[in-house]
């Protein structure tokens, strides 16, 4: 008896049937990611409060740091910020230590997943060397944040595996924990509003 071929897609609640190996633009929704994203706890759930805290809102405080540190940034740019981590919202959200364990297959299907996203709304399916920093930065400060006000570590500890942010990029954010839908619906409001802003530069 022939065995089954083993299955390399995901269903989405769009309806689009999402191949994990050999991603297409045409079957990504940002719907899709946002819903998925918004249920995906960063930290492995390991942080204080009464709502996980997901990759949709960290996704959303990244952006709210890149923009913050390049005020001039293109908004095809903090539109890459959003985006991300948004491959997450069918792999997951694995913590560096898992990453390094597995190799090299998680990121390889990570960057398969982002130049799809990437291409599906308007982004270079690579993204510019430095505009990759920029946000890698951002990325890096947010963990900084968020490591010492809900996932349990020391200022020192956090000084020592991040960078440690200059106070001007720090004043007035705050990590929020909030229900998947509330989180959901502002993902979907930024990408939409970034969306816009593209259009009208065009």
């Amino acid at each position: 008896m022939a065995r089954a071929a083993k299955r390399a897609w995901q269903r989405m609640l769009s309806g689009r049937r999402l191949d994990l190996l050999d991603p297409t633009p045409m079957d990504i929704e940002i719907a899709d990611i946002a819903h998925g994203l918004a249920f995906v706890a960063r930290w492995n759930g390991q942080t204080r409060g009464d709502w996980a805290y997901t990759v949709a809102e960290h996704s959303l405080l990244v952006e709210q740091i890149h923009a913050r540190a390049d005020p001039d940034c293109e908004p095809q740019w903090r539109l890459a910020a959003l985006l991300h981590d948004a491959p997450e919202y069918v792999i997951g959200d694995m913590i560096s230590p898992v990453k390094a364990a597995i190799g090299s297959e998680y990121g390889e299907m990570d960057a398969r997943l982002a130049a799809a996203i990437h291409r599906r709304f308007g982004l270079p399916a690579q993204l510019p060397v430095a505009v990759r920093r920029a946000i890698k930065r951002a990325d890096r400060i947010s963990a900084w944040l968020e490591a010492i006000q809900i996932a349990g570590f020391s200022r020192a500890e956090a000084d020592r595996l991040f960078p440690a942010p200059e106070p001007e990029l720090l004043q007035g954010l705050e990590i929020r924990l909030r229900p998947p839908l509330e989180t959901r619906n502002a993902y979907l409001a930024r990408f939409n509003a970034l969306i816009e802003e593209m259009d009208r530069k065009s």
